[in-house]
């Protein structure tokens, strides 16, 4: 990607930031042969990007709080407390249901994230979050978790096993109950948004059709053409607020339980940059014309780079993400979340160790 900086970018720790008379631009910073060169994104305030290099070693890759029922997820910690859940995000990364690296300040941003629009997506469907004790903590009402993951699309994208252009491009053209037509670009848009929905596993999620749903129990036709339709609803509602930010929503997934007095509640993550993906608006067309992947502030340049280099789902073994591109992923996180919710992203204490901070909290809400 060329750089549209007209001044050299400036460095803090491992992270570059570059500016042109105040536009958004990415800089390519030089590396070593056997360090791989990392597209920079600018707009993140320089004392973030200073916060995000010092707190390489202070991030939250496990928990073990003083709560009962603890049950650890790809990403998020759970801690059942009967009527309700304290859920810990991390900043664990996962991907090809493998943990890749800890990046700085994600699960703060997802935390955030999510209940930001779980707040803006109230109108369509009720959220379970209760509050946020902590920066990473949600507390959220117990919900019976359908075991099933609403994956919404736009577009034909996408590199991992259930990603729909790996399927498309391996000859398949009926997908979890969609049809698509012949002639189909990677990264072309969809005539209509779509739902390729997966099964909920904590090793590896299968893709599944509606019709295999019902048939199996998974949830009642009902449930399945409610939670379906808010799903799309909610896809569609956040695709016009990321266009009146300069983004282009791509797809994300959503999970859903009904509460003990019967309502459906979104539960997870909403339009995070872990559970989206996110390109920039401006340059899509373009790019995608003369054949150029999107710009894009998500985490799939960081799957790329693994899949570049080995065998994410066979390999016992998997190379270290070097520093500058987990540094790099941090900001993005971030980028996402300012330019998303137009609030400055707070950065914590670094002095205080993440787990320190969040058994402070907790017994500051009475919740040990």
């Amino acid at each position: 990607m060329q750089s549209l900086a007209k001044r050299p970018a400036r460095c803090s720790g491992k992270a570059c930031v570059g500016a042109a008379n105040g536009r958004r631009v990415l800089v390519l910073r030089a590396q070593a042969a056997s360090s791989p060169a990392v597209e920079s994104i600018s707009g993140v305030r320089p004392e973030v990007v200073e916060a995000i290099a010092k707190a390489q070693n202070n991030c939250l890759t496990a928990t073990d709080l003083p709560l009962p029922n603890r049950r650890q997820g790809k990403v998020r910690d759970t801690y059942d407390l009967g009527d309700r859940v304290v859920i810990v995000t991390t900043d664990r990364q996962s991907a090809f249901d493998r943990l890749l690296a800890s990046v700085p300040f994600k699960g703060q941003v997802l935390n955030q994230t999510a209940a930001w629009w779980f707040s803006a997506t109230s109108h369509i469907v009720p959220s379970a979050l209760l509050t946020l004790p902590d920066p990473n903590v949600a507390v959220m009402k117990k919900c019976r978790v359908f075991p099933v993951e609403f994956v919404c699309r736009g577009f034909m994208t996408g590199s991992t096993d259930t990603s729909l252009w790996t399927h498309y491009k391996a000859g398949a053209r009926q997908y979890c109950g969609n049809s698509f037509p012949d002639g189909m670009r990677k990264n072309d848009r969809l005539v209509a948004n779509v739902i390729t929905p997966t099964t909920k596993a904590e090793d590896h999620d299968v893709p599944i059709s509606p019709k295999e749903i019902v048939e199996q129990g998974l949830m009642t036709q009902e449930e399945w053409d409610t939670v379906s339709a808010a799903a799309l609803r909610i896809f569609q509602f956040g695709q016009e607020e990321a266009a009146r930010r300069g983004l282009l929503l791509v797809d994300t997934k959503y999970e859903f339980g009904k509460d003990a007095d019967g309502t459906i509640r979104i539960i997870d993550e909403v339009h995070t940059p872990d559970s989206s993906r996110y390109w920039l608006a401006d340059t899509y067309a373009a790019r995608h014309a003369a054949g150029l992947e999107p710009e894009n502030i998500d985490k799939e340049f960081l799957r790329l780079w693994f899949r570049q280099r080995c065998d994410p789902y066979k390999d016992a073994v998997l190379p270290e993400a070097p520093a500058e591109l987990v540094c790099e992923l941090s900001k993005r996180y971030v980028y996402l979340y300012e330019r998303i919710t137009g609030q400055p992203f707070q950065v914590p204490d670094l002095a205080t160790p993440v787990n320190e901070r969040i058994v402070a909290n907790l017994r500051k809400a009475g919740l040990c």
